[in-house]
């Protein structure tokens, strides 16, 4: 069966997932429209048997296209740029292509956990709790044995309950930062991560900087720490797609928890990388 874009593509998604912002700008930068199903992963609604019937992992995003599930957002992007290949953000040359395959198997091994770790130990224990003794329990319960990380059911635990005290979280930090600086060094090349062409390699990191931008951690590369990833960040927020896709649907509320908790959390990010503040 043929493909087209007169086809419904049904997104679920929430404001501020990365993984679910990656796909939005994809979506965008490809000119491709869509329709959206929220699932707000803070009040547990990604636990519903409703939703885990299109993902087990309990996780979002996920992409219905034809009647298809197309779960994992780098699969996700893969996919989008293999039906529309006309706009395909992966590029044609093999070395290149490789290139932005190898960020995106970073972000999946290595940085999307260490964003999750560095995203509750920072903000989003102090959201949950919001939801008091009992409905916090209950959403620390609530996710599978397996989910993000095999381990993630306990670990969620550990960083709702120690913050950047649990065992292991100031790792997690250095190995965030580390990406950063293999970004500046990506950036040598060009305006983009791979040379001076815009790809998906540059599609993907965008919502992982976005997300310490939001928490008040531009201090990782501003004044001067990380030139070439400031100038870098300065373009993407210049992109069409950048605000309406990254910015525009994360709620008021979780938008201004995001920022203040993460305010609060920045001396303890920027000791654990000796920078000064």
């Amino acid at each position: 069966m043929g493909y087209s874009a007169a086809m419904t593509l049904t997104l679920y998604h929430h404001g501020s997932s990365v993984c679910a912002a990656k796909v939005r700008m994809q979506l965008a930068e490809k000119g491709l429209d869509w329709e959206g199903v929220y699932i707000d992963i803070l009040k547990g609604e990604q636990f519903t048997p409703e939703f885990m019937k299109i993902n087990p992992k309990a996780v979002v995003p996920s992409l219905i296209h034809e009647g298809r599930i197309i779960n994992e957002s780098t699969v996700i992007c893969e996919y989008l740029d293999k039906v529309w290949p006309e706009t395909s953000l992966h590029p044609a040359d093999p070395y290149e292509y490789t290139k932005v395959r190898y960020w995106s198997k970073a972000l999946d091994e290595a940085l999307h956990p260490a964003c999750g770790e560095l995203t509750f130990a920072a903000s989003h224990r102090h959201t949950v709790a919001k939801l008091g003794k009992e409905g916090l329990e209950k959403f620390l319960n609530s996710t599978p044995p397996i989910s993000v990380t095999a381990g993630w059911h306990e670990r969620k635990k550990e960083l709702v309950r120690n913050g950047f005290g649990a065992p292991g979280a100031a790792e997690k930090v250095k190995l965030y930062d580390m990406y950063l600086h293999k970004m500046e060094e990506a950036l040598t090349a060009g305006d983009w991560l791979v040379g001076d062409t815009f790809t998906h390699a540059d599609v993907g990191l965008t919502p992982y900087v976005n997300r310490l931008a939001m928490m008040s951690m531009s201090g990782m590369w501003e004044n001067g720490r990380l030139p070439r990833v400031a100038a870098w960040w300065d373009r993407i927020q210049a992109r069409p797609s950048f605000k309406p896709m990254l910015l525009d649907w994360v709620p008021e509320d979780l938008t201004n928890d995001l920022r203040e908790n993460g305010a609060k959390s920045w001396p303890e990010v920027a000791a654990i990388l000796n920078i000064n503040i």
